[in-house]
């Protein structure tokens, strides 16, 4: 009987230990004790209450209560301990590289520990002399990148609208292995800007089998966002399929009040390929606007062909000017006549800045047309466009399968007015949709920021709270968090995070930033298959 007992113990014990007030205990003094925090590991499971002792960089222990000596301790009873946030999709490539920006504290302050570069299709092709800048000079977060596949091609054979010739695909393929072979975590495609978008299915499939034999994922800006959504899911699932890679939706949505609800569809899709044994799988920022340039947002892109000033040549033309001209001023009417499009960035007028396309019409008496092809002649401008819907926004945050990702950059606070993710993605999702509308649960809007996006990488030691992991940790006050940049006042750092690990080394502290460079650039480091490299 008395062994029967013992079992059941130890039963108990084994299979419920964050429920026990277990106390561990080593010999040797920890470098950091955070004491008594609840404890969200990015698994997704329910919370629990605990210690989590940092030694070096590492994790080294997890357990209800810890009673080792530390060189420091921090209560965090009332607080949240959980991984540090995962930016999957960031534009920071010049950014995290510059004195300026390297610190990245709009992100630091959203609790990220880890931001993916080379998104869209866009940033640096020589991922080696990349990550090297960053060894150099450190950042304020971890770094990850992808093969841009637009930058990539523009290099080989330039913006023009054509395919490549087989040397030119030949040496693309040959720069995607060798950035593989640096380190990168796959390719990323920006298939709405120049002059990625003229890359045929088949020649990113090419490419995307390189990526393949290093076990790497493709990430894609799919060709539509609107009425032609569920199409352009499916060529991204084809180039999955052919190239047998995981694929990635990057910021999922439908886009313009014609294709609302539609996204929900082209999720049903991806369901129905993940069914079947696809890896497939999506980010989302958790807001009603988006952010690119004028030129993408309304301008066709064969017109945009080897930049503005082909561009300008065009609408010169009696040929080609009619046909982009009809398309502008389609684009313009599907975005309420210019009100859902408003002026981030300006250099030659920035009163502009902050106003839409039709209270600027209005102002200078001329036609939303006019306004637009006058920033075009001009090198046209960055905008927010209002253009999803809110209920579309808070199904796709339900999905297990979807991530949190930001699509901004590191920034300086400016006269201009940016996408407000820049500065409040995470503690948006977490704070305002997971604690105070309860849309989703927190361990859910962890998740999709740390533990999901780590698998969607293949990012092993990082995304979890686990012994052994890497010490990237964020502790937030759950009654605090949330985010304060808005899009008329977009230049203001979230609020809640009290304290952040980046690699062991902290980045806040007691809610302050501290100015930590402690960030690293993370190399993909899996082995070509002998077969494949004899297959070139």
């Amino acid at each position: 009987m008395k062994q029967l007992l013992f079992l059941l113990c130890l039963f108990l014990l084994t299979t419920f230990t964050p429920a026990f007030s277990v106390i561990a205990q080593e010999s040797e003094p920890f470098d950091l004790l955070l004491k008594g925090g609840m404890l969200i590991d990015g698994t997704g499971k329910p919370g629990f209450q605990g210690d989590v002792a940092i030694r070096d960089e590492r994790i080294v222990l997890i357990a209800p209560e810890i009673n080792t000596p530390a060189d420091q301790t921090i209560e965090c009873r009332g607080l949240i301990i959980a991984p540090g946030f995962i930016d999957l999709h960031n534009h920071s490539d010049r950014q995290i590289v510059s004195p300026l920006t390297r610190a990245n504290m709009n992100y630091v302050t959203q609790g990220c520990t880890t931001i993916v570069t080379g998104n869209c299709g866009s940033g640096p092709v020589n991922t080696k002399a990349y990550y090297q800048k960053i060894d150099t000079s450190g950042s304020g977060t971890n770094v990850m990148h992808l093969i841009p596949q637009g930058s990539l091609r523009n290099q080989v054979m330039g913006s023009g609208q054509r395919k490549p010739t087989p040397t030119e695909l030949k040496t693309m393929k040959h720069l995607a292995r060798k950035a593989m072979q640096d380190g990168a975590w796959g390719m990323s495609t920006g298939l709405i800007y120049v002059p990625s978008s003229y890359a045929q299915t088949d020649e990113l499939i090419e490419l995307a089998k390189i990526v393949s034999q290093f076990k790497g994922i493709y990430a894609s800006h799919i060709r539509n966002e609107s009425t032609e959504l569920l199409s352009a899911v499916n060529e991204a699932l084809k180039i999955g399929q052919q190239a047998k890679l995981p694929v990635h939706i990057s910021h999922f949505k439908s886009s313009g009040r014609d294709a609302w609800g539609l996204v929900i569809r082209a999720a049903q899709m991806i369901d129905d390929a993940r069914k079947q044994g696809q890896i497939v799988t999506a980010d989302q920022y958790p807001y009603i606007a988006s952010s690119t340039s004028l030129g993408a947002t309304l301008i066709p892109a064969w017109a945009r062909a080897g930049g503005n000033k082909e561009l300008i040549k065009r609408l010169e033309s009696p040929e080609t000017a009619p046909k982009i001209i009809k398309k502008i001023e389609s684009n313009i009417e599907k975005r309420d006549g210019g009100q859902a499009i408003r002026i981030a960035r300006y250099s030659k007028k920035p009163e502009w800045v902050g106003k839409n396309l039709e209270q600027i019409a209005d102002n200078e008496k001329k036609s939303v047309l006019e306004i637009v092809l006058e920033i075009t002649r001009h090198g046209g401008a960055s905008v927010v466009n209002f253009s999803m819907n809110e209920e579309d926004v808070r199904q796709i945050m339900k999905i297990d399968w979807v991530a949190t990702a930001s699509d901004g950059r590191a920034y300086l606070p400016g006269s201009d007015r940016p996408h407000p993710r820049q500065y409040g993605t995470f503690p948006r999702k977490l704070g305002y949709y997971a604690i105070r509308e309860q849309v989703i649960p927190l361990e859910h809007a962890v998740r999709s920021a740390t533990g999901l996006p780590a698998d969607i990488l293949g990012l092993k030691e990082r995304g979890y709270l686990r012994k052994g992991a890497f010490a990237d940790i964020v502790v937030f006050d759950p009654q605090s968090l949330i985010d304060l940049a808005t899009f008329d006042d977009p230049h203001q750092y979230s609020k809640g995070i009290r304290y952040l690990f980046v690699n062991g080394k902290p980045a806040i502290t007691a809610g302050s930033p501290t100015g930590s460079l402690a960030g690293k650039a993370l190399r993909h480091k899996p082995t070509e298959k002998s077969s494949e490299k004899n297959s070139r």
